[in-house]
């Protein structure tokens, strides 16, 4: 909309209406100035000063008559979103249960480090606790550091535990890694299958990783495996895969059905025989 001294009839209105805003000069229609009144300023204790009202007639503030927050005052404090404690009472000791040393070195325990091949492999020995028996040292036999290492299935985990598959690769590193702090030189192995429920025998698959797993000179090293009390299902298995493996470790394999017949080949003195075999 344009404005009033724009619209040539709004200004016809105005003039009709006998406004005084116009003047006409040598016949030309002027419009009239309005000139803004003076505002003083000043903080004169008079009634055009817009201070004199809030100010007394010394001109100075009262702070103490001024409504401030009092020290004790919460009227003014920050208030923010985040939660508040009930209670503010200081946490006594002993309320929180401390992690003592035993607990510490515990937990220290529960993460072991085994170099296999070229990579380092952290297994919980907490978790294999109970199965660490699986894999041990049998002393060493003829000449030099040929070492005798025991495995006995009785001591794996049964397969119907919830976290069998947990177990067993923490157990797999568990004994690759063993194998490698136990073998110097040359060594053999001694399969301990008596008394083995099927639960407890582990899979072809596991037992292939763990052949594959083990480092090239161990695997060049390894002189002979004794399978001691071999049960049925072993010695089809190791039929049925004898067309997959190779010929030199095939000539490694040896069947022992007693404990007299294993004494007529290695020495028995730090072969560590478990009860239950001994049973068997």
């Amino acid at each position: 909309r344009p404005l009033p001294e724009d619209d040539p009839v709004e200004s016809d209105i105005l003039a009709a209406a006998g406004t005084e805003s116009e003047a006409e000069v040598n016949g030309t229609k002027v419009r009239k100035k309005l000139m803004a009144p003076d505002i003083s300023l000043t903080l004169d204790h008079s009634e055009e000063s817009v201070l004199s009202d809030d100010l007394d007639e010394s001109g100075e503030i009262d702070l103490d008559d001024l409504d401030t927050p009092s020290e004790n005052s919460n009227e003014f404090e920050w208030e923010d979103d985040l939660p508040k404690p009930k209670t503010t009472d200081v946490i006594r000791k002993g309320s929180l249960t401390e992690y003592t040393a035993a607990e510490e070195k515990d937990d220290d325990r529960r993460w072991r480090m085994f170099r296999i091949g070229e990579q380092d492999h952290r297994v919980d020995m907490k978790a294999i606790e109970p199965y660490k028996k699986v894999i041990s040292h049998g002393g060493y036999y003829g000449d030099g550091l040929n070492a005798i290492v025991v495995f006995a299935v009785c001591f794996m985990p049964e397969s119907s535990q919830p976290n069998y598959r947990y177990l067993m690769d923490n157990l797999f590193k568990y004994v690759i890694g063993t194998l490698e702090l136990l073998v110097a030189e040359n060594y053999m192995i001694v399969y301990l299958n008596g008394a083995t429920t099927r639960r407890k025998m582990p899979s072809l698959g596991w037992l292939r990783k763990c052949y594959q797993q083990i480092d090239r000179r161990l695997r060049k090293n390894l002189k002979s495996l004794i399978i001691v009390h071999p049960s049925w299902f072993i010695r089809t298995l190791l039929a049925i895969t004898k067309p997959f493996i190779s010929s030199k470790f095939s000539q490694k394999i040896r069947y022992v059905f007693t404990l007299a017949e294993l004494a007529e080949l290695i020495p028995m003195e730090y072969v560590g025989i478990p009860e239950c075999i001994k049973q068997y």
